[in-house]
């Protein structure tokens, strides 16, 4: 059956891999490579027939990729953090490409080809960070927020990267060619800035008035596809004119459903995408050099680590910050393999090369789970050898302070908590790492203690002998477990209030001796009932009783 069958066997494996991945606990795409090492012609085994067919609807799999990728970047997530993303994230990439690709040329690599492997290593992988982070309850915080914003931006850096790199093989004849690269990639951009800010928007509305999802779905893809071809046909990569046509379609009314209508459709040919990566990858090579991929993946994973954490610390992100993302932006990305794959299919990188690279992406990959886990411990360790530096705070007396209320956390929720009990008369003292934070809490005249309410020495500036109250805002769980554990050793008779983003973390949080666990989805879910029940005629205190019952049940 030719390219049917072949599809239906990648399909089959790749989902057998995906739940290989899912029981593991690992990114879905890492099961996909590995059932296309399994499918793939190096092992000697192989079951595909025509491998350039499945090629080709891999090329399709990668713009459908970066064009969701695109159509998914949000400047709001980027604003909070925007000096260390913005700045800071381009002098990592650079220092890592000149990094990685002096550790391959040691090897005897030749140089373009070196360079192609240090900007594929310098990328960090969204989808194994955010999985991480949902994991271990860490969504929402600082650290979250900080690597969040610098993934977007390495994402961006793709752009590019995938302008230049191919050129790179021309300059030993001279820039020329490098120079009409970007002449064209700059002319391109502006064409299409035009066409996103004053034909795109109509198009889609005109498409939209129909009602029709099926033509809705067949603009939104002629648009990604269509620009990746035109990009192709002036001489740049048809995955960065998918790319930017995502990036042109997020700043319209209509990207949310364009999104969420393309997501089945980049998944099917992602997969594809990621299964014939696996086929290109060369067991025997990675047999024979296994103890090169295990030290270049440690010296990598060594360097890049450090420079996210000084980088974070230059940016004047402090406590538990840098060794968060020193331990968590470590990996080797999805998108390197994208680099990886437009870098072989030009010629710029070989077999060997690319099997290192991939093999290298690899074990970072599957090592970033167990490793994020120990920021925590690592984080206690340095902070018990390190000097205390004197504590920041802000519109805070210590003389007098005394039957008051410690928030541990002033973002919105806290901040809110904080206005409401201040309007009562109530003195509140607010525990925040975040600077913006601290600056909002300046503004409001919160008292405010800048560090992490998980040390003693915090707590104590915050007046925990004399508080009346502690109320836990911040969503990591590992944060709230441990404050309630430092003020419930220190203060018994304190009553704690904490905030907990899951059914486990709400019962470690009771474990813990915590009064009462507020969790904003379950609570939200039991509003929607009440507002339901009042709708469809219950009396009030039916309602009432039906509520409560449904919160003792959960």
């Amino acid at each position: 059956m030719g390219i049917a069958s072949d599809i239906a066997i990648i399909v089959t494996a790749g989902f057998l891999g995906g739940i290989a991945a899912q029981r593991l606990r690992q990114p879905l795409i890492l099961g996909y490579i590995l059932a296309g090492i399994v499918l793939g012609p190096l092992t000697g085994q192989s079951l595909i027939s025509d491998h350039h067919q499945v090629e080709l609807l891999a090329e399709i799999g990668v713009a459908l990729m970066l064009f969701a990728l695109g159509l998914e970047f949000s400047l709001s997530d980027l604003r909070p953090v925007r000096r260390v993303a913005l700045l800071g994230t381009p002098v990592q990439i650079l220092v890592i490409m000149a990094c990685g690709a002096g550790m391959v040329r040691w090897l005897g690599w030749p140089w373009p080809a070196a360079v192609w492997f240090g900007a594929a290593v310098s990328l960090s992988s969204t989808m194994v960070v955010l999985k991480t982070l949902q994991a271990q309850g860490r969504l929402g915080t600082l650290s979250s927020r900080v690597m969040i914003g610098m993934l977007l931006v390495q994402d961006l850096a793709v752009v590019p990267m995938m302008v230049l790199l191919p050129k790179l093989g021309g300059l030993e004849a001279g820039l020329s060619e490098l120079g009409g690269a970007v002449a064209r990639a700059a002319v391109f951009l502006g064409v299409m800035i035009v066409f996103g800010q004053r034909i795109v928007p109509r198009l889609m509305a005109a498409i939209s008035r129909w009602n029709s999802r099926e033509l809705f779905l067949l603009a939104v893809t002629a648009l990604g596809l269509g620009v990746g071809y035109a990009t192709w046909r002036v001489g740049l990569s048809f995955a960065f004119g998918a790319l930017v046509a995502g990036l042109v379609l997020s700043e319209s009314e209509h990207s949310h459903q364009a999104l969420s209508d393309i997501i089945p459709l980049r998944d099917l040919f992602g997969l594809l995408f990621f299964v014939s990566v696996g086929m290109l990858l060369d067991p025997d090579y990675l047999r024979a050099h296994l103890g090169l991929v295990a030290g270049l993946a440690a010296v990598l994973a060594l360097l890049k680590g450090g420079v996210f954490a000084v980088l974070s610390r230059a940016f004047g992100y402090g406590n538990v910050v840098p060794v968060a993302t020193a331990l968590t932006l470590f990996q080797v990305g999805e998108l390197s393999f994208v680099l990886a794959r437009v870098g072989v299919d030009g010629g710029h990188l070989d077999q060997a090369q690319y099997s290192l690279l991939l093999a290298v992406a690899l074990v970072t990959m599957f090592a970033t789970p167990p490793v994020s886990r120990l920021t925590a411990p690592l984080y206690r360790v340095l902070r018990a050898r390190a000097p205390r530096d004197p504590l920041q705070t802000i519109n805070l007396e210590r003389e007098g302070l005394a039957d008051h209320v410690i928030i541990v956390g002033a973002g919105d929720v806290g901040l809110a908590v904080s206005r409401t009990l201040q309007q009562q008369g109530l003195h509140c003292v607010a525990i925040e790492l975040d600077q913006r934070r601290l600056e909002a809490c300046r503004r409001a005249g919160t008292a405010t203690v800048y560090g992490d309410g998980a040390q003693p020495a915090v707590l104590e500036a915050a007046g925990l002998d004399a508080a009346r109250l502690l109320v836990v805002t911040v969503p990591a769980a590992e944060t709230s477990s441990a404050v309630a554990r430092l003020a419930r050793a220190r203060r018994p008779d304190l009553h704690l209030v904490a905030r907990a983003e899951s059914d486990a973390a709400r019962e470690a949080l009771y474990a813990l001796g915590v009064f009462e666990v507020v969790q904003p989805q379950r609570e939200a879910s039991l509003e929607m009932t009440r507002q339901a029940l009042a709708h469809l005629g219950v009396e009030a205190g039916e309602v009432a009783r039906l509520v409560e019952a449904a919160r003792r049940e959960g």
